[in-house]
């Protein structure tokens, strides 16, 4: 099953529930639910689209590579490198959404947790994630998460906020863990067929967001 957000420690069939968008400038969540922490890989697949594979060297609830199942990711490309793609749930404006969560930010948001702030997802004594996104070069992965700890108050969520997620479902439903089974079918259909023009359905099992 998926963390608890106090277990973190920082380091599929495609949802219904819609992402979160960062906007430039200031952003306002409320984290909800449990950490589905992974490592991806990212495939170019059809029509030049890249698709998220999880990597099965990664154990989510113990949060270390301990290379327990078959990761055909590695065993088809060995020099290709996973990275961090940890992901909750969240409200944003009232709504419920998926996070994919920025790792500096969300480390910042532990180190505020175990400074005082207690877990964010609470829904008594949590608090209001604020933080900015700012520009810091010319290119686009030029930007900065800047959590702004003075301004994320406790708060207890409101009768429509507990109302959302009255039905809120872990996040190893929202994104279940693929077998290996599944993996090496899909990068089986990749390398076969160059153009990517591969079954959309399976493909869709592997969409994230």
């Amino acid at each position: 099953m998926a963390l608890n957000f106090n277990e973190a420690a920082g380091g599929a069939k495609k949802s219904s529930i819609t992402s979160f968008s960062y906007r430039d400038g200031e952003n306002e969540v409320r984290l909800v639910g449990d950490v589905l922490a992974r490592y991806v890989y990212w495939l170019e697949g059809k029509n030049g689209k890249n698709i998220p594979f999880e990597c099965l060297s990664f154990d989510r609830n113990e949060e270390r590579f301990n290379n327990k199942e078959k990761d055909w990711v590695r065993e088809y490309y060995p020099d290709l490198k996973c990275g961090w793609s940890y992901a909750m749930q969240c409200l944003d404006q009232g709504e419920v959404k998926i996070i994919n969560l920025k790792k500096k930010l969300f480390e910042a948001i532990l180190q505020a947790a175990q400074d005082g702030l207690g877990d964010p997802t609470d829904p008594e004594n949590g608090w209001d994630v604020k933080f900015k996104r700012v520009k810091t070069g010319p290119l686009p992965y030029n930007v900065e998460y800047q959590l702004q700890v003075l301004k994320c108050k406790q708060r207890a969520l409101s009768e429509d906020e507990m109302a959302a997620i009255s039905d809120l479902k872990s996040m190893d439903d929202v994104m279940p863990r693929p077998t290996p089974d599944a993996q090496k079918t899909l990068l089986d259909e990749i390398r076969a067929d160059a153009s990517g023009d591969m079954d959309e359905e399976l493909e869709a099992e592997f969409k994230m967001s």
